[in-house]
């Protein structure tokens, strides 16, 4: 196994385990529950070649979720939709990687720059935060859902900006 595949390994047991035995125990003013298993999602690389498998890791990391929450798929739909989107958004925010003939390319600060980061966190948790409760409200409240999906995904955001942050750090050493 190579280097890169141990660290996406650890990476998957580290963020599932901070949601499920710290972060899935927070709900605050029955709004705000940050997801910051996205984090595993967000350290894989986007590829072209590889978008079957990353799909399936999505589509399995989902399905953990579900199995600790007990949600029946939402986390599944929710993280494969992510997963999918991943690679247009970035590719909008930076239309010059197109011309890139780099096959992976790894998201983070050091070479997307801050502003880039925030943007695109920030797009990819509110659309798996609206998607993850427009499905778990299973009706058209549209109020309660976008309250909900802005609360959770501005935390959600945050924490995930700060975990890119220490993980830039930790590359640069």
């Amino acid at each position: 196994m190579s280097k890169v595949t141990i660290r996406h390994i650890i990476n998957f047991i580290v963020f599932i385990s901070l949601q499920v035995l710290i972060f899935n125990n927070i709900f605050f003013m029955g709004y705000i529950n940050p997801y910051v298993y996205l984090m595993f999602l967000f350290l894989l690389p986007i590829s072209k070649k590889n978008q079957n498998l990353l799909l399936l890791i999505a589509f399995l990391t989902g399905i953990v979720m579900d199995a600790f929450q007990n949600s029946m798929g939402l986390h599944t739909f929710a993280c494969v939709l992510v997963m999918y989107l991943k690679s247009p958004i970035l590719l909008s925010l930076i239309p010059q990687l197109k011309n890139k003939t780099q096959n992976n390319i790894v998201f983070s600060i050091n070479e997307f720059g801050l502003a880039t980061t925030i943007i695109y966190t920030s797009i990819l948790v509110f659309i798996h935060h609206f998607a993850l409760f427009f499905i778990e409200a299973f009706q058209f409240d549209l109020g309660n859902i976008l309250l909900r999906t802005i609360a959770s995904g501005i935390v959600t955001s945050i924490l995930l900006i700060i975990f890119q942050f220490f993980n830039a750090r930790n590359s640069l050493k």
